[in-house]
């Protein structure tokens, strides 16, 4: 897998599912995390992209090599003038996002990076790929209005890696010089990451 994309749902709080069909992961409200129809290794080769039945379609041109995750969230908002609907992300989703992501990251071996985590709402302006319109992920909580993508997705991604940060053991001399060296130490910090989300 290459990327992940997140979204927004444009429903309520519960993933359902239209969501399970379009989205590898959706987050609910309160944080938990609903597996979609498809597990990300279905997006990794898509022979044909007409049958969506066969991987989960959720990013128009992009969806081989990337994971697609969404906050379900967002039911009846507005762009102009802004409003997030009954059903706004939560902080909730937010933190859950960056525990997940963190671990989607760690487990295929993505870079924390622009081009390689980012939101719906980026794809365009970032890869040059085409999608008619969308805006979703360029508001979160904080923020009383619409915001510039990139800045948006950027501070996701400071999230990510304060969860990185965070969730990462301790190291010192000692223990790289009693388990193997450096590489070895990584290895393991790897393993542990990939089983803390």
């Amino acid at each position: 897998m290459q990327r992940i994309v997140w979204h927004w749902s444009g429903g309520g709080h519960k993933a359902n599912a239209s969501d399970k069909r379009h989205y590898h992961f959706i987050i609910e409200g309160d944080g938990k995390v609903i597996e979609g129809n498809h597990p990300p290794e279905a997006n990794a080769r898509i022979t044909n992209p007409r049958d969506g039945s066969t991987y989960a379609a959720h990013t128009r041109g992009l969806n081989t090599g990337s994971i697609g995750v969404a906050l379900a969230a967002m039911r009846g908002a507005t762009e102009r003038p802004f409003s997030a609907g009954p059903s706004p992300i939560t902080e909730a989703q937010l933190d859950a996002l960056a525990r997940l992501t963190a671990r989607l990251c760690t487990q295929y071996g993505i870079p924390l990076q622009r081009d390689t985590v980012l939101t719906h709402a980026e794809v365009q302006p970032t890869l040059k790929v085409a999608q008619r319109g969308k805006w979703d992920i360029c508001w979160v909580p904080s923020m009383t209005g619409v915001g510039d993508p990139v800045a948006v997705g950027d501070g996701l991604r400071d999230r990510i890696k304060a969860a990185l940060t965070r969730s990462a053991p301790p190291v010192n001399e000692t223990a790289k010089r009693e388990h193997g060296g450096l590489g070895a130490l990584i290895g393991r910090l790897l393993a542990w990451l990939g089983g803390r989300a």
